[in-house]
């Protein structure tokens, strides 16, 4: 079938938004694809029920953003399946304000203009309160400028980038901002940490060309100069073209100063074509590679392939990952093994938790607004009131208008004024086999 486009898209969904509108007010479940690729979920009878003044509101609707294809497709299918399961466990205890959570899925395909198309839908077309999403830092960036004036509220459960702080602080988000995995000061703190410990003195730095890769080299040559470290690069920095396609040129440049390791702030796919390109140059022989979230999946040793003899080419690599302690984290794997099967993926947890905090903020405000939700996340978060780690539990407290802190799986997503939390980080390595196994946790100080 022939993509149709995006204004096409916009204008068929605007016309069956409308018709939607004048049917009757109780609908059936159905899970519909719009024409441009996103899914759309209508929770069973939701009905319209009143607020204290008497007025008819809408149940609560949520979006989720995030990438099942492009650069990183790989990590963002592990994350993808947290939302719903979610909005399925909330309304199986009773929903939102008397209502059933509606949740509408949209693809942003790790990439900004898809972003930005898909925030304009979900703000002005689905009339969303609140959005999980993005992953990718570029993309969040392009969300926010929309979601910001449409008053939607967006929880990013991966958007590490150190520039989400900074504009918070200066109040561009207007409080409709937060993430549920931490900023990369801490990330980049942990692996120069790491690196020191290591016995690493001369470091090389190469990362994608955007928010997330510039933010973290910042970060981490900030840091790492602080333990006494040298970045070989400084003044001449790697930062690749995210759509770039061959490599030879910018891996020379990074292996070039000798240094004792490289650290490598990439996505998937095209950070495998980075690396391959320097192990099949024989520039990375001596030198401990060292990664980050943004490559974290099983399937990427597969992607940078194998030498002649077999072996796995990132054999040997380590790197970090926000990793997940919450007090929910159990339960939340055991929902997962019985709806799923298997373990979830990385960020999994973190999107659950994006997820929760806003229905449980909207059950909080009693309203279903993204002005409601954004008035009462901090207080479900970290607040102080009786702490839960069940999602029904806290919805049922707060209706009986009682406190709560929730305690996230992915940690206490305690919530700061800039919308950002506090994190512990998975430190993993690559087998012989290309086997990712974790080794240990750091909680960088």
């Amino acid at each position: 079938m022939s993509k149709i486009s995006v204004s096409l898209a916009l204008s068929l969904l605007t016309l069956a938004s409308g018709l939607f509108m004048t049917a009757c007010e109780n609908t059936t479940t159905t899970t519909n694809k719009t024409p441009d690729g996103t899914t759309a979920t209508t929770a069973a009878n939701t009905t319209k029920t009143g607020n204290a003044k008497g007025l008819k509101i809408e149940g609560l609707k949520i979006g989720s953003l995030l990438p099942t294809t492009g650069d990183l497709a790989s990590i963002g299918q592990q994350m993808v399946g947290s939302s719903p399961l979610l909005i399925d466990t909330v309304n199986t205890c009773g929903g939102v304000n008397g209502e059933k959570v509606s949740l509408v899925e949209v693809d942003d395909q790790t990439d900004p203009k898809a972003g930005a198309a898909g925030m304009t839908k979900l703000a002005t077309v689905d009339k969303v309160a609140g959005v999980v999403g993005s992953f990718a830092s570029s993309v969040s960036t392009a969300a926010i400028s929309v979601a910001t004036p449409n008053k939607v509220m967006l929880v990013s459960p991966g958007s590490t980038s150190p520039v989400f702080t900074d504009k918070a602080q200066k109040g561009d988000f207007k409080s409709f901002w937060a993430r549920t995995a931490p900023p990369d000061t801490y990330q980049a703190l942990a692996l120069a940490q790491l690196a020191k410990k290591k016995g690493f003195k001369r470091v090389s730095t190469v990362v994608i060309n955007n928010d997330y890769g510039v933010g973290f080299e910042k970060a981490f040559v900030q840091t790492f100069e602080k333990l006494g470290g040298t970045v070989v690069n400084k003044d001449k920095p790697v930062r690749y073209d995210p759509k770039a396609q061959t490599f030879d040129t910018e891996a020379g440049a990074t292996f070039a100063g000798k240094p004792d390791a490289v650290l490598a702030v990439m996505y998937a796919e095209t950070g495998s074509l980075f690396l391959k390109a320097a192990y099949q140059q024989g520039l990375a022989k001596g030198v401990q590679i060292m990664l980050t979230d943004g490559v974290k999946s099983d399937s990427f040793p597969e992607q940078v392939g194998k030498s002649p003899d077999g072996k796995y080419l990132l054999s040997g690599a380590i790197g970090t990952v926000p990793g997940s302690d919450g007090k929910a984290l159990a339960a939340f794997k055991k929902l997962w093994q019985e709806k799923k099967g298997g373990l979830p993926g990385e960020y999994a947890p973190q999107a659950w938790d994006a997820a929760a905090l806003l229905t449980l903020a909207a059950q909080a405000a009693k309203e279903n607004t993204g002005v409601g939700i954004a008035g009462k996340i901090r207080e479900v978060a970290g607040g102080e009131g009786t702490e839960v780690t069940d999602v029904c539990e806290g919805l049922k407290l707060l209706k009986e208008g009682k406190k709560i802190n929730y305690q996230g799986a992915s940690g206490n997503v305690d919530v700061d004024a800039n919308g950002d939390v506090v994190g512990v980080y998975d430190v993993w390595t690559v087998g012989d086999d290309g086997e990712i196994k974790v080794i240990d946790k750091v909680s960088p100080k």
